[in-house]
């Protein structure tokens, strides 16, 4: 048998839609030594990631924290503990993630009552309206910030929609969180959930989620178990909150630990600042890419900052070129997914990959790969 030789991948500059590069203090964190999750300096850092997770999130609500997973697990963690078999549950759907939150719906024996938008554009909200003048789900989940398409989602009307029809708004927030703005409490979000590996620019691997005090209240009212056990939080609650920590699992203490130091990375900076380098970086990156001949996809007023998702101009192909990227410049994006596949690249400056270095390093081989022919 022989032995595997020792890790050393090349550097990448990462510029696709997540993971994105990692701050050196947030690697150097992770290398902290070990103490136990059960620790009482563990559980102390514990507290301050729920307290800066609060803070991103602008919310008060007393269930946040980061589950021990990435941000699919977080969907399925907000979805599965709200819904239970006989359920209705409105999902809106202008891209894969709003396709995969239905797909979580029904495993959780809930009837799907789907709101679909064209890829590229967003979820209309007379749309759902509509559904819910013929139903009344128990949710109503959504996309902030849709992957798949660069669209980026107004919440405010649907969700004051959602609650005069009595239902809990959930929103994605994967791409979002930490590089533009999210209002739970003022926009009255009931459960929403996150990724580390985007904005926040820590490695993959937890998903922060949030919890209002009237989700809570109706998972507290639920008739049946929750289907999975290892999300169940009922459970999971008692080890992030109260006064006596209870054990359910090993939570993975050097991803906390990256955690920690991402959102302390963040607050040193300021939410606005952040927002604002996205955004300036953003328009850097779309003058750039316009003045070689690509397309956005989505409207303006619909653009996501730190997701650009621009259609591939005639004549290139797409993964000759993304591999040229990768292999000449060492620098990562994205392909088109679903409807977009091989028509499209997405394009992330998240987090540490938001600076005009990454910008113009990327446009500058862009032009030499392109000019090339």
């Amino acid at each position: 048998m022989s032995v595997s030789q020792e890790l050393n991948p090349t550097a990448r500059y990462l510029m696709g839609p997540g993971p994105s590069d990692v701050h050196p203090r947030v690697l150097k964190a992770m290398a902290t030594p070990l103490i136990g999750h059960l620790d009482p300096q563990f559980i102390e850092i514990m507290d301050g990631v729920m307290e800066m997770l609060r803070l991103l999130f602008r919310t008060k609500n007393q269930l946040t924290f980061a589950v021990s997973a990435t941000g699919s697990a977080g969907m399925e963690t907000c979805l599965v503990n709200v819904l239970e078999p006989g359920d209705e549950a409105l999902v809106c759907v202008h891209g894969v993630f709003g396709n995969r939150m239905s797909d979580i719906v029904e495993r959780c024996g809930a009837k799907v009552i789907r709101v679909d938008a064209p890829w590229g554009q967003p979820i209309d909200p007379h749309a759902v309206k509509k559904a819910l003048s013929v139903s009344k789900p128990k949710l109503v989940a959504i996309v902030h910030a849709e992957t798949s398409t660069g669209v980026h989602q107004p919440l405010q009307e649907i969700s004051n929609i959602a609650h005069e029809n009595g239902a809990l708004f959930l929103v994605d927030a994967v791409t979002s969180l930490g590089g533009a703005d999210v209002r739970a409490d003022d926009w009255g979000i009931d459960i929403i959930y996150s990724g580390t590996q985007k904005c926040i620019s820590a490695p993959p691997g937890l998903s922060p989620v949030s919890f209002s005090p009237r989700a809570v209240q109706v998972m507290e009212k639920r008739k049946t178990k929750v289907q999975s056990w290892y999300l169940d939080l009922s459970m999971v609650r008692k080890y992030w909150s109260g006064a006596k920590r209870a054990y359910h699992h090993t939570a993975p203490i050097s991803m906390i630990y990256a955690l920690y130091e991402a959102l302390r990375l963040i607050f040193e900076e300021g939410l606005e600042n952040r927002f604002e380098r996205h955004r300036r970086n953003h328009v850097l990156l779309r003058d750039g890419l316009e003045e070689m001949g690509f397309e956005y996809i989505p409207a303006p007023e619909y653009r996501l900052p730190m997701l650009n998702a621009v259609k591939i101009p005639s004549g290139f192909n797409d993964a000759e070129i993304r591999d040229r990227l990768l292999n000449e410049y060492n620098i990562e994006i994205g392909g088109g997914l679903g409807d977009f596949a091989g028509k499209a690249w997405r394009i992330g400056i998240m987090g540490h990959s938001c600076t005009e270095n990454h910008v113009h390093m990327l446009l500058a081989a862009l032009r030499k790969i392109m000019n090339a022919g």
